[in-house]
């Protein structure tokens, strides 16, 4: 039996964002597979205009899961209701993946104050999160991993994936730096 690692999707997401590690994961020789899980029931629509129909609801969501992957998008405002799983993923040390505006939400909850993490910029985790607590604790990075919590900028979802993978241990840390490198550079090297 595979094991399930839960992307949160809301109206508005970040599609790209969970591109490379949806593909990765859930790839048939891979011992994951990736559901989606949304606020409620209905149809999702992406910025980039895709409608996903999510596999589960937070009142449904599996029992046991490996990780919670947050992608950004333009209403993460509205996802209080999310609070509840991520606050069970961090009593049950399951792992969380925030990127873009996905951070920005954790810093306004206070998730981030404590531990080393990136999100789109400091000045812009000050704006967008006036409760954040956490600026001595931000560093300037694409990815940050700390513990059981993966940060990363909107502009990351290349090295993002890589830290899933890594934290999944989905292959060799080898092989995963091969796999960065090569969609990073592609075939061919600019010169």
């Amino acid at each position: 039996m595979k094991k399930e690692v839960l992307i949160f999707i809301s109206n508005g997401y970040a599609d790209w964002e969970a591109g490379y590690i949806s593909a990765e994961l859930n790839k048939p020789e891979s011992e994951y597979k990736v559901r989606t899980v949304s606020l409620n029931s209905d149809n999702i629509k992406s910025m980039g205009g895709f409608t996903v129909i999510p596999d589960y609801n937070i009142d449904n969501i599996p029992s046991q899961f490996e990780m919670l992957i947050l992608i950004g998008g333009t209403t993460w405002k509205d996802n209080s209701a999310i609070i509840p799983v991520v606050e069970k993923c961090i009593q049950d040390r399951t792992p969380i993946a925030a990127i873009c505006d996905a951070t920005t939400f954790l810093a306004e909850h206070g998730y981030l104050d404590n531990i080393p993490h990136t999100g789109n910029s400091l000045d812009y985790l000050k704006e967008y999160a006036p409760n954040y607590k956490g600026h001595t604790n931000f560093i300037e990075k694409q990815t940050v991993s700390s513990d059981d919590i993966i940060t990363a900028n909107g502009t990351a979802a290349l090295e993002f994936t890589r830290e899933i993978l890594k934290k999944l241990k989905v292959m060799p840390v080898e092989k995963v730096d091969g796999w960065y490198t090569f969609f990073k550079n592609g075939f061919y090297q600019e010169s």
